[in-house]
């Protein structure tokens, strides 16, 4: 019984992110934006929970929904007034985003499918068999091939410029 509620609470959840995603992209005003992206990172922190991944349910709260957020609502409220709303967008604009998204997607899967993840395998290969966790962690944090260590690094650094773009900015007000 208990896996029912498991299935349950994985499809509340991932209908509550798919509603909220489309309303993140969609509102016009940007605070509201910023908001409905907090139900969607907190939904995702749901789904690590109901993993069992617990330390990272609980830095997908700290930082993404804490700290990003913030920073977001920070830049929005320094830059612009928020209660403006923003301008309609033409149908040809509409278009050429669908397009945009729609090509963007598909080569995302191409890609997510056909590069080597773990000793060159790829997704497909591995969905059959056994990759421990302990192995993909390894490779998260590992400076070899196919090691993620230099993206993360390239990010904390994004990070750091976007805050002291915001002080900067703040200060000049």
């Amino acid at each position: 019984m208990e896996s029912i509620g498991n299935i349950i609470l994985y499809f509340v959840v991932a209908l509550i992110i798919a509603v909220f995603s489309v309303m993140t992209v969609t509102t016009r005003k940007i605070l509201r934006a910023a908001t409905y992206l907090l139900f969607v990172l907190l939904g995702t922190a749901v789904f690590y929970f109901q993993l069992g991944y617990e330390f990272l349910g609980a830095v997908q709260i700290a930082v993404y929904a804490g700290g990003i957020l913030v920073l977001f609502v920070f830049s929005i409220l320094l830059t612009q007034h928020p209660a403006d709303p923003a301008a309609y967008l033409q149908a040809h604009r509409k278009f050429i985003g669908g397009i945009a998204a729609v090509s963007a997607a598909a080569l995302m899967a191409v890609a997510l499918f056909t590069f080597p993840l773990c000793d060159g395998v790829t997704l497909t290969e591995a969905i059959g068999g056994d990759i421990d966790m302990k192995e993909i962690g390894h490779y998260l944090l590992s400076s070899e091939k196919f090691g993620y260590l230099l993206p993360f690094e390239a990010i904390s650094v994004l990070l750091l410029a976007c805050i002291i773009g915001g002080i900067t900015i703040a200060r000049k007000k």
